[in-house]
């Protein structure tokens, strides 16, 4: 097979996934506007506070510091994923191995640590 033809099919499979992740989407928002309810009441639109009658607004802001703390907790939790992979094939790849893991360790212990010399992990 000529090297142009070899090219031009991995330019047809990647037309055709570019095709697919804007479609599927696409077609999904559509359908799920056409199929769901449309009625509006008011009831619909008040906060829920566990059964009792809702105080204030529904639109209350929320310290910076709530985000943070979310997002560091997310940032090291997805983080702690990629441990597993690596300890799968950790006997396969040596020491080469060991010495990323420690890389990437000391990288997620700074981080830790800087979040909190910030203040970040401080709840008040």
């Amino acid at each position: 097979m000529p090297a142009a033809v070899a090219y031009t099919n991995s330019l047809i499979f990647i037309a055709v996934f570019l095709v697919l992740a804007v479609a599927l989407p696409v077609v999904a928002f559509t359908m799920s506007r056409l199929l769901r309810p449309h009625h509006f009441y008011r009831e619909k639109g008040e906060t829920y506070e566990s059964g009792t009658q809702p105080l204030g607004t529904s639109w209350v802001r929320f310290r910076v510091k709530y985000y943070l703390f979310a997002l560091l907790f997310v940032l090291f939790d997805v983080e702690t994923l990629f441990l597993y992979p690596w300890a799968v094939v950790y006997d396969r790849l040596g020491w080469f191995a060991v010495a990323e893991m420690a890389v990437f360790l000391f990288l997620l212990v700074f981080g830790l640590v800087y979040a909190w010399r910030k203040g970040v992990l401080e709840w008040k």
